[in-house]
């Protein structure tokens, strides 16, 4: 892919202002080091894009000027890899922008709290209806969200070095539309499994009704046969005393036979 000087100056850009965050970070006492793998890897890329301007410049036989894009882009890597490795201090080459567009960014970038201000954060009175105009008021609220650390993108998010400010906006609001829809298509889904549960829900209500029946009958009928074992029980006793008397009467016959056959 191709790669043009102004590519790699916005993404000079973007890495001074990566810096100058850093920088600013180390100044507040936070850690520093949240975006140092986003950093090592846009300087390798600009490392790459100007190789290949070098190897563009070598194919088309141009002189090399010294006040030239690629001059000055390798002389701001050389400044950028340097301070990123902490073997030189911020440049004003640095704190510069190639965009006039980026001064904004950078001079908030560069903004360091006052310690006056940090002292007087310590002190801050609460009010119903505040003055915008009481100047400790604003000095209290610009020391409150001064230390706050700025929004980072997340490391693992795609390489946007490559991206114009048109660009990295189209891809950002591309990312919210595919979040809506997803959001759309979870909602539906969530909306399907409630139906589905409402459903198993009265499914298991008329499976505990028939549960229910069934045990009851099944109280029915153990009840019934438990009334028919006593019977069988009380007949089966009955049974056994009518015989003994049986066998006793047959015997009583025998005997009496016997005798009268010996006379």
């Amino acid at each position: 892919m191709s790669t043009s000087p102004r590519q790699l100056l916005l993404l000079a850009d973007h890495l001074k202002l990566s810096l100058l965050e850093r920088q600013r970070a180390i100044s507040l006492n936070l850690e520093p080091n949240k975006q140092d793998s986003h950093i090592s890897r846009s300087l390798s890329n600009l490392h790459e894009g100007i190789e290949q301007l070098e190897a563009q410049q070598a194919d088309l036989g141009e002189a090399e000027d010294d006040n030239s894009d690629l001059a000055k882009l390798r002389k701001q890597y050389q400044e950028l890899y340097s301070q990123f490795h902490g073997a030189a201090p911020t440049s004003p080459d640095v704190q510069t922008p190639n965009d006039p567009t980026l001064a904004d960014d950078f001079a908030a970038a560069q903004s360091r709290p006052a310690r006056q201000q940090a002292a007087r954060n310590k002190s801050v009175r609460f009010r119903d209806n505040p003055d915008d105009n009481d100047p400790e008021a604003q000095a209290n609220r610009a020391a409150l969200f001064a230390e706050q650390e700025r929004y980072r993108d997340e490391p693992g998010a795609p390489d946007q070095t490559n991206l114009d400010n048109q660009q990295i906006h189209t891809y950002h609001k591309q990312v919210l539309r595919d979040q809506d829809e997803q959001l759309d298509t979870l909602s539906q889904s969530i909306g399907r499994q409630r139906m589905l549960g409402i459903q198993m829900g009265s499914e298991l209500d008329e499976q505990n009704e028939l549960l229910d029946d069934v045990e009851h009958g099944v109280d029915r009928h153990s009840n019934t046969l438990t009334g028919a074992q006593k019977r069988l029980g009380h007949i089966a006793r009955k049974s056994r005393e009518n015989w003994n008397w049986i066998t006793i009467t047959i015997l009583i016959i025998v005997l009496v036979l016997l005798i009268i056959i010996l006379k």
